[in-house]
């Protein structure tokens, strides 16, 4: 049994260690110490535990303004791959095709 115990401790021991050694005791440790120093307490200390790791993602705010410059960009986009199209087009008007230039 005492073989056991000590077998359970150098496991705990090395994951201890671990955990230390790559520093999630530390960051763990602050996150927590900033929910405990928190005035007002969150109605959800999970999700202000993910948000100060990190884990929460993008505010709302944050994706919306994210969602709107990307439609902007995505017209934006069309708008000059249109413009592009027309103007190839007008090149093709002043060059002739490949193979008109060969048979001359």
């Amino acid at each position: 049994m005492a073989h056991y115990r000590t077998s359970n401790e150098s496991k705990r021991e090395q994951f201890r260690r671990y955990l230390e050694k790559s520093g999630i005791l530390d960051t763990l440790t602050s996150v927590l110490v900033a929910l405990y120093e928190e005035n007002d307490k969150p109605n959800n200390a999970l999700d202000f535990i993910k948000l100060h790791l990190g884990a929460a993602g993008p505010e709302p705010a944050d994706t919306e303004a994210l969602r709107m410059e990307l439609s902007d960009l995505q017209q934006k986009f069309n708008l000059l791959m249109e413009e592009n199209k027309e103007l190839r087009n007008k090149l093709m008007q002043y060059e002739p095709a490949p193979d008109e230039g060969a048979a001359e």
